[in-house]
Order: structure tokens, then C-alpha cells, then sequence
């Protein structure tokens, strides 16, 4: 049984670190665990690996993950980094690169595993990049 009702957020800062997108699976399995919400870590974690290793090859200053109840059973998972660059594949998802592409595989998967995405400018410059899980696709 949960011990806080929605809506509850957590928010944890990363280091310039490989590890990285380690601890955020392993703190999001704990929340989503301490929130009876094991059924999404599977996605959740997938999700917020690929995000993060984003935000840790593609920016050099501070970056970190977001994690809030958007309703009863679902939630919203965010890494927001200091650059302003947007994925090309969040301009447009669907889309799926070229077989000689080096990249862009990786955030196709939000196409798939996400009930809704998008990304968010930040005020104080860069961007918040999220996903949305638990509920029927957006």
C-alpha cells in the first residue's frame, strides 16, 4: 500500500557520470515499487535509460531525471539537461532513421513504449524531454 497518495513528484540530479543511467533505474524501480506501481519500471526504466544516456552524451553541465503522478496508475518521467537542442526524432515521432543512421534507434523507442511524449523549453534555458506511462496510448 502506497504511503503518499498522488500527486507526489521526485526529482534527482546526475552526475557527468556512465553510471548514470544505472542509478536512475534503480531509483525509479524503488519509487515506482514504493508507489505500487512495479507493472510500469519495465517501460519506465527502458525509457529513462535512453533519455538519460542522452542527456549524459549530449550536454556537459548538470542534467537529471523527474518523476511525478499525472493520475491515479500513471505517470510522467522527464530528463531535463542545459542544452537547447531538441532530438530530431522528438520533432517528429514516429519516425524511424535510415539502416546506415548511427543514430536516432534509441528515442524511436519512445514511439513505442509511451502512452504520450513531448518536449518542454526551460525557462532558464535547455529543455525537458518526457514520457508519459500508464495509461492508454495519447
Amino acid at each position: 500500500m502506497p504511503t503518499v497518495s498522488p500527486p507526489w513528484t521526485y526529482a534527482l540530479q546526475l552526475p557527468q557520470d556512465p553510471r548514470a543511467p544505472g542509478i536512475a533505474r534503480h531509483t525509479l524501480r524503488a519509487v515506482l515499487n514504493a508507489h505500487s506501481l512495479a507493472r510500469l519500471a519495465e517501460s519506465a526504466e527502458l525509457l529513462a535509460s535512453e533519455l538519460v544516456t542522452n542527456a549524459l552524451w549530449h550536454t556537459d553541465g548538470p542534467y537529471g531525471l523527474r518523476l511525478r503522478a499525472v493520475g491515479q496508475g500513471r505517470i510522467r518521467l522527464g530528463v531535463w539537461d542545459t542544452s537547447p537542442d531538441l532530438p530530431a526524432p522528438f520533432e517528429g515521432l514516429p519516425r524511424r532513421p535510415g539502416p546506415d543512421a548511427e543514430g536516432g534507434r534509441g528515442l524511436c523507442l519512445v514511439a513505442h513504449c509511451a502512452d504520450a511524449w513531448g518536449a518542454t523549453a526551460l525557462p532558464q534555458g535547455g529543455k525537458l524531454l518526457w514520457v508519459e506511462l500508464g495509461g492508454g496510448r495519447a
